[in-house]
């Protein structure tokens, strides 16, 4: 059924069943209380500043709970990925390898903010995730440019009257421009944690924005999806 056609309330209940979709409620609501304390319109030791701190700081770690066991997923994609030449096995295995290290160490990384692992070994788990999640981010935004470059032949060769046709092939590539977007958004972030917030790209205004952003977009295709 067409989500535009759908009983609003089912279609919520559907939405928050998912596990996507109730982390990226959590995503929206963390970045939004990060612009709130990067704009300085709170005192810095006032006591609403404290909490929201506080908010944002247990939403990140909740968070991570909802990736438990997600790197699964990565393996599935990859195993199920059609393959036609050896440089796009490369890139699947770049693209689904690196964000699926990411989740797995993720977890691992949960556990020690937790407490139940040493709190001295999150640093270098932060910078395993890290790096992993650049690479796969690197791989998902060649893979997803590829795929807009086969879009636009489809397009192209499509003859007057496929009208329906047309129209879905628009909304596929709507859809994969826009995550493009929030991929180059949370390489954004991922950069400025291994710079370790240096730079004028790793102010915590615009990667507070860029967090928003590539939430919103993510809820949006979440959304429409289910």
């Amino acid at each position: 059924m067409d989500p535009k056609n759908r009983d609003f309330l089912n279609h919520l209940e559907t939405y928050l069943a998912k596990r996507d979709g109730v982390d990226k409620l959590l995503k929206i609501s963390r970045y939004t209380t990060k612009i709130i304390l990067a704009s300085s319109l709170l005192p810095e030791s006032g006591s609403l500043t404290h909490r929201l701190k506080s908010f944002e700081s247990s939403v990140g770690v909740s968070r991570k709970a909802f990736r438990l066991g997600k790197f699964v997923q990565d393996i599935n994609a990859l195993r199920s990925s059609p393959c036609d030449s050896n440089c796009d096995l490369l890139l699947l295995v770049i693209a689904y390898g690196g964000e699926g290290l990411y989740y797995f160490v993720e977890q691992f990384i949960w556990l020690a903010k937790s407490g139940l692992i040493d709190g001295k070994h999150a640093k270098w788990l932060q910078k395993i995730s890290a790096w992993a999640e650049l690479v796969g981010y690197v791989g998902s935004v060649s893979l997803k440019i590829r795929d807009l470059r086969k879009i636009k032949e489809e397009i192209e060769i499509s003859r007057e009257g496929e009208e329906e046709k047309l129209k879905k092939l628009k909304e596929k590539t709507t859809m994969k421009v826009l995550s493009v977007l929030q991929d180059l958004a949370d390489g954004l972030m991922t950069i400025a944690d291994l710079r370790d917030g240096k730079g004028v790209l790793s102010a915590p205004s615009v990667i507070s924005s860029a967090g928003l952003f590539s939430a919103i977009i993510s809820t949006h295709k979440n959304w429409v999806s289910c």
